[in-house]
C-alpha cells in the first residue's frame, strides 16, 4: 500500500503487546520540522512490516525508546539514537541528517548540542538514486517559483523546496513505485508549502505576492486602483480549489508553460487545460470588473 507523502500514518504492530491495541499518532508537541521526518519514517516502517522487535534488534535500542521516537514523545532525540533507528530501517542518512538538524533547531537545541551529536556517529552517505537526482533537478526551479509565491522570499522558498526533496528522497522507495510519481511529489511539496504559508480566512494568503509579482509604480496613473484590483485578484486565486489554485499560481504568477504545468502537478494536459478554463471562469464570476491578463 502506498501512503500519501504527508499523512499521519499509524505505527507498525508491536508483537509484544496484545492484539487490537490501537496505534498512537504523532505527539501534538512535535513541530513542523520534526514531523517532516517522522511522517515518512513511520510510513515506511508501517508499509515494510518491520516490528519493534526487529528494529530493537537491529538498532540496539529498546522497543520503548523506539516507540517514543516514532511518536515524537519526550525530548527531541539525539542524532546517535535517531540515525541508528533510521539505519536499521534501511533508509538513507544524508537527507535524514538535514531534516533532523532542522527539527533540532526548531526544538531549541543549540549548535553545540547538534554538532556534538553528529560527531559521535561515523557517517557513510550513499549517493542518491540516479532517477531521484534527475527528477529533483527537473522540478527544483518551478517548485521554488511556486513556493516563493506563498512564502515571498527566495530563502524561505528554497528552504521548503529542499526540505520537500529531502522527504521525497527519504520516501523514494514508496514514491518511485506509486502510480503517479509527479503527483506524489507535488502533493508532498504542496503540503510543506501550505504548512508554512500565511493563511487568511482559512485560505492561503496570496495578497502580499502582488508586490513581488506586479510591476506597479507610484507614478503610474491609477496606481492605487491597479494595486487594489491585483490584490483582490490574488486574494480570489487563494480561495480557489486546491487544483485550480495550483494551476493558477504556476501558469499566471510563475509563467510556467501549460505542458510543464501538467507534468509538475501530475495531471494530463487535457485535465490541466480544463481546470485552467474552469478557474478562469470562476475568477471572472467572482471579479467581473478586474482585468486578469
Amino acid at each position: 500500500m502506498i501512503w500519501p507523502p504527508d499523512a499521519d500514518q499509524p505505527l507498525p504492530p508491536d508483537t509484544s503487546t496484545r492484539r487490537g491495541r490501537p496505534p498512537a499518532p504523532i505527539s501534538a508537541t512535535a513541530g513542523l520540522s520534526h514531523r517532516a521526518w517522522l511522517v515518512p519514517i513511520r510510513g515506511f516502517v508501517f508499509a515494510s512490516g518491520l516490528t519493534f522487535d526487529q528494529l530493537a534488534e537491529r538498532s540496539g535500542y529498546s522497543k520503548t525508546r523506539i516507540s517514543d521516537l516514532l511518536r515524537g514523545n519526550g525530548y527531541y532525540p539525539a542524532w546517535q539514537f535517531t540515525s541508528s533507528v533510521v539505519h536499521a530501517a534501511g533508509l538513507p542518512l544524508e537527507p535524514m541528517l538535514r531534516l533532523w538538524k532542522a527539527g533540532a533547531r526548531e526544538a531549541g537545541r543549540d549548535r553545540d548540542w547538534i554538532e556534538s551529536g553528529i560527531q559521535q556517529v561515523a557517517l557513510h552517505f550513499e549517493p542518491a538514486p540516479l532517477p531521484y537526482r534527475a527528477f529533483a533537478d527537473t522540478v527544483r526551479t518551478p517548485y521554488t517559483a511556486y513556493a516563493r509565491a506563498f512564502l515571498l522570499t527566495d530563502h524561505r522558498a528554497g528552504w521548503v523546496v529542499g526540505e520537500s526533496l529531502d522527504i521525497l528522497w527519504l520516501s523514494w522507495q514508496q514514491a518511485s513505485t506509486s502510480d503517479n510519481l509527479p503527483r506524489y511529489a507535488w502533493q508532498l511539496l504542496r503540503n510543506r508549502v501550505m504548512a508554512r504559508a500565511h493563511h487568511h480566512d482559512g485560505h492561503p494568503d496570496l495578497r502580499t505576492a502582488v508586490f513581488s509579482t506586479a510591476e506597479v509604480h507610484d507614478h503610474m496613473p491609477g496606481h492605487l486602483v491597479a494595486l487594489t484590483e491585483l490584490t483582490d485578484l490574488f486574494d480570489a486565486i487563494g480561495r480557489l480549489s486546491p487544483d485550480q489554485m495550483d494551476i493558477a499560481v504556476l501558469r499566471y504568477l510563475c509563467a510556467v508553460p501549460p505542458d510543464t504545468t501538467a507534468r509538475l502537478v501530475g495531471r494530463s494536459t487535457a485535465v490541466t487545460h480544463a481546470t485552467d478554463h474552469h478557474l478562469r471562469a470562476t475568477l471572472e464570476h467572482l471579479l467581473p470588473d478586474t482585468p486578469q491578463e
